[in-house]
């Protein structure tokens, strides 16, 4: 009987192993203006994509020249970063999303107004 109940253990944290990390598989990786990267005119470029919640967008570009910052829906509105904004200034950020609305830009001075920000509504 005990050849059993360990066989049915071994089974159980197998399936476990396999079931939780199921969210890491599913995720996927998204970089953000394809081969060009992060640069201008950038607003359109989520549009026809499905994204949700885990996936990472990876934000590549020269970072003497831009950054990418994670802001609410007004400073995405009003291309202003409001206090307590996580600022990138990698070049090679990657960031994942969080279910919902996330939004993002430049705060370069005119980086923003000249179409350098993207929003993306994570399932």
């Amino acid at each position: 009987m005990s050849v059993g109940r360990g066989s049915a253990v071994v089974a159980i944290v197998l399936v476990l192993c396999l079931v939780l990390p199921c969210d890491m598989v599913d995720a996927a990786s998204f970089t953000v203006g394809g081969a060009s990267g992060w640069a201008f005119n950038m607003v359109g470029w989520p549009k026809g994509k499905r994204f949700k919640a885990g996936d990472v967008l990876v934000f590549n570009y020269s970072p003497s020249a831009h950054n990418v910052v994670a802001v609410n829906k007004a400073g995405y509105n009003g291309c202003t970063t409001p206090r307590g904004s996580k600022v990138y200034q990698t070049g090679k950020d990657q960031i994942k999303l969080v279910k919902g609305a996330n939004y993002f830009l430049c705060n370069f001075p005119g980086h923003c107004q000249s179409g350098m920000k993207i929003a993306v509504t994570a399932t």
